[in-house]
């Protein structure tokens, strides 16, 4: 699933998540509890296709009979009621402004953006927000698995579409399951990667069937990329529950890598209780890299808090290249907010490379106080 930050700090994170995601930040969000899990049948708008509906009995066994009779390309689809949260889940080509258009999904707009705003002020109750579970076979194979959100339209490209009605969430999650657990090992992003399709559809799920399966995906055996696409959905979707596995795996997790991506995962966290994690991982956690990523998503946020986590770390951390990285943070907090601290440490920090660090990012900065700094040094 192809997801790209709207914010350019988050697309710094490409490299380490393996995912992309257009998140539209501007205020905190209140989560409400999941409704009860019950079988849904909301379709959206599906054109220019030969649809046919039909009754869901066993949902396993009906998309592998269903499966072993296509030829053809043909598509299959359902609905779920979908986590609370204020996000929409719109295909490449629609608005950014929260109307999705048409999501053309046999013409090549493979990608999917999840769109998240945080300004409104609560999530809906009632849980009337649904997406939709998307299948294409050909051949008698799987070749694609999408969603989208049944506010959109979809165009089948002219290919028989049929979808399935009473569909229930814990038999969905359950089928998208077995396409993860039969992933490749690596989980690298590929929007033709059932596992990785499967595992973004499942964090969508509000049904507590959902939180159990994500949590089996970051345990100590699976694989590496695995737990990275996780953890993200953990900080992004599953609120309150997906917070707790955060913090376990980022007291418990054996792969430096892993946690260093967890930092990340917090930073996308709604929970008040994530920067707080970010800032012991910060300071405690025994991996450098890890101790230098949470500093680099400190930084996005920009407050008193992080701030100061940032600058103890100058002083304090024992590892000189980690003192550089969060040098480097000050210097991508937002609205120049690190330029003083960054004047400060060229100043005055004992460490010699440390100072050198300070001047080379406000050289980058651009900045108006950078400048003033710099003809100062320079008259003397």
């Amino acid at each position: 699933m192809r997801i790209s930050m709207l914010a350019a700090r988050i697309s710094l994170a490409a490299s380490l998540s393996g995912t992309c995601v257009v998140l539209t930040m501007a205020g905190p969000a209140q989560q409400n509890v999941a409704p009860p899990a019950r079988p849904s049948s909301n379709a959206p708008n599906i054109q220019n296709s030969r649809l046919n509906q039909q009754t869901t009995g066993s949902l396993a066994a009906q998309l592998q009979d269903w499966t072993a009779q296509v030829t053809t390309p043909q598509w299959l689809g359902y609905s779920v009621p979908e986590v609370p949260g204020n996000r929409g889940i719109c295909c490449s080509g629609g608005d950014w402004n929260g109307d999705c258009g048409t999501c053309r999904i046999e013409n090549g707009e493979h990608g999917v953006n999840v769109m998240r705003n945080d300004s409104t002020a609560s999530v809906m109750l009632e849980g009337s927000r649904e997406i939709a579970v998307l299948f294409r076979a050909e051949h008698h194979q799987i070749t694609r698995i999408r969603m989208a959100s049944t506010e959109c339209t979809l165009d089948a490209g002219g290919l028989p579409f049929l979808w399935l009605t009473n569909v229930k969430p814990s038999e969905s999650v359950a089928l998208l399951t077995t396409f993860v657990r039969n992933e490749r090992s690596d989980y690298r992003d590929d929007d033709d990667r059932h596992g990785h399709q499967a595992l973004s559809a499942i964090a969508l799920h509000a049904d507590d069937s959902a939180e159990a399966a994500l949590e089996s995906f970051v345990r100590p055996d699976s694989p590496d990329e695995l737990r990275k696409q996780t953890a993200f959905w953990l900080g992004e979707a599953r609120g309150k529950s997906g917070f707790a596995a955060l913090q376990r795996m980022a007291k418990s997790d054996p792969s430096s890598d892993v946690r260093a991506h967890v930092t990340f995962a917090l930073s996308v966290s709604r929970e008040p209780g994530a920067v707080d994690e970010m800032i012991r991982m910060a300071h405690d956690d025994e991996s450098s890299h890890v101790r230098g990523q949470a500093l680099f998503w400190l930084a996005q946020k920009a407050g008193k808090k992080e701030a100061a986590a940032i600058t103890n770390a100058i002083e304090n951390d024992p590892d000189t290249e980690v003192k550089k990285k969060a040098v480097f943070a000050l210097s991508q907090m937002p609205k120049g907010e690190g330029v003083p601290k960054l004047i400060e440490v060229a100043q005055s920090n004992r460490n010699p490379a440390v100072r050198k660090q300070a001047m080379f990012w406000l050289g980058q900065s651009n900045d108006p106080r950078a400048l003033a700094f710099f003809e100062k040094v320079l008259s003397q």
